[in-house]
């Protein structure tokens, strides 16, 4: 397994100045929006221009990665007929794949880098269901920061999602990840 720089973290409800201590405590350099829509109704602090201020005065550079990492694609064939989005299929998708190796290359310069979602559990994310499980079957297990002074590795976070079971069936069959919700 190579040793990873890439973390992921969640903002959910917390204060912008726990989130930036958190991501300091790691010594993050660059966060990565990774959400589709950089956008947050009940916390004003985490809307993308409130952030990118708010990282820049801490020497944190902001970059939204959500077209080609987020887990809502504007790309319609990634949704099943009830309107979750198929993990399996935005895998397979370009714009994805291109979002994947800036990761990969950010890894490879041993550059510190978070990539950043609404969900504060990684294991309801697709931080970890998508982005995650694509890193590891690269030998790259992304460091899940839960808060600064613990974080997960995405094999924890993948034996807690599952309930210890993991991620492949009887058959040998690797399994199947959607959105919790429909859109």
């Amino acid at each position: 397994m190579t040793e990873s720089t890439i973390y992921s973290i969640g903002h959910g409800n917390k204060k912008i100045e726990d989130f930036i201590d958190e991501l300091k405590s790691y010594d993050i350099l660059y966060l990565l929006d990774i959400r589709s829509k950089p956008y947050s109704k009940w916390n004003p602090q985490f809307n993308r221009a409130a952030l990118e201020l708010e990282l820049k005065n801490n020497g944190i550079t902001y970059v939204f990665v959500g077209d080609t990492l987020g887990g809502l694609p504007d790309d319609r064939s990634c949704y099943d007929p009830n309107g979750k989005v198929v993990y399996d299929l935005i895998k397979e998708k370009d714009f994805f794949k291109d979002g994947l190796k800036r990761l990969m290359t950010a890894n490879e310069k041993h550059i510190k880098i978070a990539i950043m979602c609404s969900e504060s559990k990684p294991e309801e994310c697709h931080r970890s269901k998508l982005i995650g499980q694509e890193l590891l079957k690269k030998e790259i297990s992304l460091n899940h920061i839960v808060t600064d002074k613990k974080i997960k590795s995405q094999e924890t976070v993948m034996l807690e999602l599952t309930k210890g079971k993991g991620t492949v069936d009887l058959f040998g069959n690797e399994l199947d990840f959607t959105s919790r919700k429909s859109y």
